[in-house]
């Protein structure tokens, strides 16, 4: 199933998801892959979590934000603390500055996966290096709902790798960093390791790049998607 098109990912696992808001998400269709990305719907995500594992780290919080065309849409910004079982390892409250007292006020990840879903039916993610996201969030998915996450994904980390390559420019592994590039295209600086300030550092920096992109005709969707 891993190895399908994301489109028959979605139909497989809508067979197979229990009502409620998976079913739900999963009953939306994915954009074209040849629509113009300027015309298709994308959600920035980024999640703060206690390490790199999904099996075995816990999602801390989780901010999102919509982007159309060359928009962003403040108004549905939406930052959540997750309720974690766990006591959080200190050096992950020290990165993140979120404490045991704050996590215990967050909410069920059943409550906020159920809000994410919603919000990404018919949308493409936007992350960046977004094996992070994908896999903590193909994760909860699973367990809480018995199906992985199907979701088109933009990566605006892979995407300027790919543009530095493709201009001979040469780089480091730092300066691929989320805040490295947002510098580079002098976007707004915020603070790291916030969920919703990265993810809307995200979304600015998606849209700097297709707008340097150079292309002043339709861009398909597909040659910007991470696979």
């Amino acid at each position: 199933m891993l190895h399908l098109a994301p489109e028959l990912r979605r139909r497989w696992a809508l067979r197979r998801a229990p009502k409620g808001p998976m079913r739900d998400y999963l009953r939306t269709p994915f954009p074209q892959r040849s629509a113009d990305c300027r015309e298709v719907g994308f959600l920035a995500i980024d999640l703060e979590t206690t390490g790199l594992e999904p099996r075995r780290d816990d999602i801390l919080s989780v901010g999102y934000v919509i982007t159309q065309g060359n928009r962003i849409d403040l108004s549905t910004a939406s930052h959540r603390l997750v309720r974690t079982a766990r006591a959080i390892p200190e050096a992950s409250a020290i990165i993140h500055q979120i404490t045991d007292d704050q996590a215990a006020q967050g909410g069920l990840l059943d409550d906020v996966l159920a809000e994410l879903l919603e919000a990404l039916a018919g949308k493409v993610m936007i992350a960046h290096h977004a094996t992070v996201e994908k896999g903590f969030l193909g994760d909860a998915c699973q367990r809480v709902y018995g199906v992985g996450l199907p979701v088109l994904t933009v990566d605006t980390q892979a995407l300027a790798r790919r543009v530095f390559e493709r201009r001979h420019v040469p780089f480091k592994g730092s300066d691929l960093r989320l805040h490295a590039l947002s510098e580079h295209y002098n976007l707004p600086r915020y603070s790291a390791h916030n969920a919703l300030s990265d993810a809307l550092a995200a979304a600015e920096l998606f849209l700097a790049q297709t707008a340097h992109s150079g292309r002043r005709n339709k861009v398909p969707l597909r040659d910007i998607l991470t696979w």
